[in-house]
């Protein structure tokens, strides 16, 4: 696969692993990844109260006969405002589990997606000598690409996280941080060579 410099132009061909750069999409396994990663950042802390739960007097408002009134209770009543919520959310936890081989594999699959698509870019390496926004949106010119952005580097890089922060359709991650989310929410993916063999190396166990 072509590697290009920071001015579009081609320098090298490197070879990917065919482990995870060429294996079919499996829809339903990236599906299920997909939701359980949204599932696991719910917080889960909507909480409201029951009528035995509100505060307030338990004393019987009126009369039960002889007002011409509907036949009333304590002023917790759920009809009442103020009162309690019937059925409402309590804290709870979203997770879900999913094998390991099935996360690897969701990953591989949209990652073997974006090379069959043509929708990745390398470059040999990718740092600024400080955060400009300019530079990444020469570099992402010169690359040709005007679509939403993934830009994997092998390490943290804080002056490319910064260069790209006032872009809001480019986002920088360490190539250890890959997920299923950010594959399928951002078309392109731009990485350095180091931050692939990185992958190679972790996700190709």
């Amino acid at each position: 696969m072509s590697v290009y410099s920071l001015d579009g132009e081609v320098v090298d061909q490197i070879e990917l692993s065919q482990a995870i750069f060429a294996l079919p999409f499996n829809e339903a396994v990236v599906h299920q990844a997909m939701t359980r990663q949204l599932a696991n950042r719910r917080q889960g802390t909507a909480s409201t109260k029951t009528r035995g739960e509100v505060s307030g007097s338990t004393r019987k408002l009126y009369s039960q006969k002889h007002t011409g009134r509907a036949r009333r209770g304590d002023i917790k009543s759920p009809l009442l405002r103020g009162g309690g919520v019937v059925f409402g959310p309590k804290p709870r936890t979203y997770r879900q589990s999913m094998p390991k081989k099935m996360r690897k594999l969701a990953l591989k699959c949209l990652l073997s997606a974006k090379v069959r698509e043509g929708n990745i870019k390398l470059v040999q390496e990718l740092d600024f000598k400080g955060p400009k926004t300019k530079d990444m949106i020469n570099v992402l010119s010169s690359l040709g690409i005007d679509s939403p952005t993934l830009i994997l580097t092998a390490q943290s890089t804080p002056n490319v996280v910064k260069s790209a922060a006032n872009l809001p359709e480019v986002k920088v991650l360490p190539s250890a941080l890959i997920n299923v989310l950010d594959l399928l929410s951002y078309e392109m993916l731009v990485a350095t060579v180091p931050a692939i063999r990185n992958i190679e190396q972790i996700w190709g166990k």
